[in-house]
């Protein structure tokens, strides 16, 4: 039997998460859905949608109630990310940024003053976070960045730059890794958790995109930015392992995100199918149209059974599972692109007009494949894992 086989596990969801489910779901259609379409035209950040998430205990889904969160299990988070990326990319991606990269290195490797300083008040919403991780010559080869990070007293001096980062202008604490020494590759590489108003020397620019306008997303530039000793998230040099742990969970979130957009292309085509109609039917009488709704539920389905099995695995306490986070963020990535493009198919001209939801979800589906390691990066992770190449 694979090692695969061996590790897979019950991925049916409890009363408890159906409800979350329930709850979540309830909470975003009526919350968040009717703003997003004029948020993408008018270019505006969702802050005041965000701030409606404390409430429900949205944004502290992975920190404990010690922190003033609202954990109970990975399966839930998942669940929650999936129902709110349903609706909207941005507000899911607040909190999978917060939770999967942030909260939860600091849970695993930061000090008490860091968890203590910074947990409450992402929970709370007083903190939203951002990652600042890809750069302009690549972000799959993290153990090969440009950025820097030397030693002077009490510190470190920043150099380099990011870009495609996500709640940079809104944030209030950024997690960033930089190498201390670019000639020991992913040996140097070291994370830091700073607040960004304390962070001379940092500017932050516009990077102008065709979507996701409502993000806001930006180049970060460090010329000469010092941040404290207390700033180092674990050991210097030691980043490395703390990235692999936090992408392993980043790619959990975007995975079930993927999940959600995959489902939200089934809930526009699906009745669309039923109100259009062609040569004297409903378009949804026609097996070909009936074919695309069959493999839009398919894949849908497939990949949320992945996302979840993923889910049991780390609420079973399995530290990384490389494979596993690999394949549910290659599929589901996969299915949400597909499920834009076939549900496109479903509304045919329609589809590139303002009007229609549906458009838009192709080009955001689409870089949810980059996020997180690209499709080519995970395929590589699999079949490394198959082959006996890669052991984790």
């Amino acid at each position: 039997m694979s090692a695969a086989l061996d590790r897979m596990m019950d991925f049916d969801l409890s009363d408890e998460q159906r409800l979350v489910r329930q709850t979540v779901r309830q909470f975003a259609e009526a919350e968040i859905l009717p703003y997003v379409e004029q948020y993408e035209r008018e270019e505006r950040y969702p802050v005041e949608l965000i701030q409606k998430l404390p409430e429900l205990g949205l944004l502290g889904p992975m920190i404990p109630e010690e922190y003033g969160g609202s954990f109970s299990d990975v399966v839930s988070y998942g669940v929650i990310c999936e129902e709110l990326a349903r609706v909207d990319w941005v507000v899911a991606s607040v909190v999978s940024v917060s939770n999967s990269l942030v909260a939860g290195s600091l849970l695993k490797c930061g000090t008490k003053e860091q968890r203590d300083g910074f947990l409450p008040g992402i929970a709370r919403g007083e903190i939203i976070c951002s990652a600042c991780l890809t750069e302009p010559r690549g972000g799959t080869d993290l153990g090969n960045m440009d950025t820097t990070a030397s030693k002077v007293d009490g510190g470190y001096l920043l150099n380099g730059t990011k870009v495609f980062i996500s709640h940079a202008e809104h944030a209030r604490l950024f997690f960033i890794v930089a190498s201390i020494d670019r000639s020991l590759k992913h040996r140097g590489v070291t994370a830091f958790i700073a607040d960004p108003t304390q962070m001379k020397g940092m500017t932050i620019g516009d990077f102008p995109m065709r979507t996701l306008k409502r993000d806001n997303l930006a180049e970060v530039h460090f010329e000469d930015t010092f941040v404290p000793d207390d700033s180092v998230l674990g050991e210097a040099g030691g980043g490395f392992p703390i990235l692999g742990s936090a992408l392993d969970m980043g790619r959990f979130s975007v995975a079930a995100r993927c999940v959600g957009q995959s489902q939200r292309a089934i809930d526009l085509a699906a009745p669309y199918a039923m109100e259009r109609e062609a040569f004297g039917q409903k378009i949804g009488e026609f097996q070909l149209v009936q074919s695309k709704i069959a493999d839009m539920v398919a894949r849908t389905e497939q990949a949320r059974l992945l996302v979840y099995r993923l889910g049991r695995m780390k609420d079973a306490g399995i530290e990384r599972c490389s494979m596993e986070s690999s394949l549910a963020k290659l599929k589901a990535s996969q299915a949400a692109t597909q499920n834009a493009l076939d549900g496109m198919a479903v509304f045919g001209g329609y589809s590139v007009t303002a009007e229609y939801e549906i458009g838009r979800l192709l080009m955001e589906a689409k870089s949810l494949e980059f996020g997180e390691g690209t499709s080519d990066l995970h395929q590589k992770i699999i079949a490394e894992t198959a082959l006996g190449i890669r052991k984790k």
